[in-house]
């Protein structure tokens, strides 16, 4: 009998029925004793045009009632060698920018203290900046500057939006390089693409040393060419990855803030997490699920299946590590 939390047994008692929880696993008051702490952050007020993320991490919790206990093709049972719960939704709050993004913060300072690995679903892409401060600062993050491997259909550099407010959901990595809690020359972004503010939108990022792979070279390069390019840019540091559910095509994505057509099949998006096998993952997020413009809960399920591919892979570096 392992020593691990386990989900509920769906052919025990239906996917339907129970309590809702990340993996139907058990809900937990604090991330002391975990190896990977699962947890929501239900604000979306740094949106800058369609809101609704907020809600994403219940109906992320919903659909991952599908997740069963171990992964077909690599064989990892995520349970049986990590343990894992889901320790609820940290505090926010929904009227006050700077105060949400300082809770948030706060939040995730407790889960890193207790050595459990963070594996977030927001929210929008604001959230991931006070997450990175968070892992930064933390025992795994040794108070330096993290690496980062980030999905999405946007590069999130900008500087300001709307009379100059430096924190919304398009500026988190700016924002970040400059605190110093991510090194831009360990930063990759993968499937960057749709129209721009301006030709030069990118340059700043480009110019720190950011690797951003438009969506154009990830087609004529391929999942393994550019995920391999990937771990050689952030090597054996620390590294955060995060996931903007924007980044996979609306036609399979379309519950989320701002949509851009021509991103990955979900089948890609699942063929590149799992060749993250040997990154240091120091904390992982899953963001901009948006379920007010979700169609019969397909971006949620795809955001609980990006969530199971992350956290098996990171069940597995923990096994290894232990």
């Amino acid at each position: 009998m392992t020593k691990f939390h386990q989900p509920i047994d769906a052919a025990e008692v239906p996917r339907f029925a129970g309590h809702s929880t990340f993996m139907r696993l058990p809900a937990v008051a604090s991330a002391a004793g975990l190896d990977i702490a699962l947890v929501g952050i239900p604000w979306d007020g740094g949106t800058t045009n369609r809101a609704g993320a907020r809600h994403g991490p219940r109906e992320v919790r919903n659909m991952s009632s599908l997740m069963r206990s171990a992964h077909h093709a690599s064989g990892i049972a995520p349970f049986e060698i990590a343990n894992i719960a889901d320790v609820g939704d940290l505090s926010v709050n929904p009227i006050d920018l700077m105060d949400g993004i300082a809770r948030i913060e706060a939040g995730m300072a407790a889960i890193v203290a207790t050595g459990a690995l963070p594996l977030a679903v927001g929210g929008d892409h604001l959230t991931t900046l006070p997450s990175l401060r968070a892992v930064s600062k933390g025992p795994r993050g040794g108070g330096k500057a993290l690496g980062m491997i980030h999905f999405d259909a946007h590069s999130d550099t900008n500087d300001t939006y709307f009379g100059g407010n430096r924190y919304t959901h398009g500026t988190p990595f700016r924002r970040a390089i400059e605190e110093g809690v991510l090194d831009p020359k360990r930063v990759v972004q993968i499937g960057i693409r749709g129209s721009v503010y301006e030709p030069g939108e990118h340059d700043w990022a480009k110019a720190q040393g950011i690797r951003i792979i438009y969506m154009e070279e990830f087609v004529a390069r391929g999942p393994e060419a550019v995920i391999a390019e990937a771990l050689e840019i952030v090597g054996q540091a620390p590294t955060y990855i995060t996931f903007d559910i924007d980044s996979i095509d609306p036609s399979m994505a379309p519950g989320t803030g701002t949509p851009e057509i021509g991103g990955f099949t979900t089948r890609e998006a699942q063929q590149m997490l799992r060749l993250l096998t040997g990154a240091n993952i120091a904390g992982a997020d899953v963001v901009e699920v948006a379920p007010p413009f979700d169609l019969a809960g397909m971006t949620a399920l795809a955001g609980a299946t990006v969530m199971f591919e992350l956290m098996c892979v990171m069940a597995a570096q923990v096994d290894r590590n232990r």
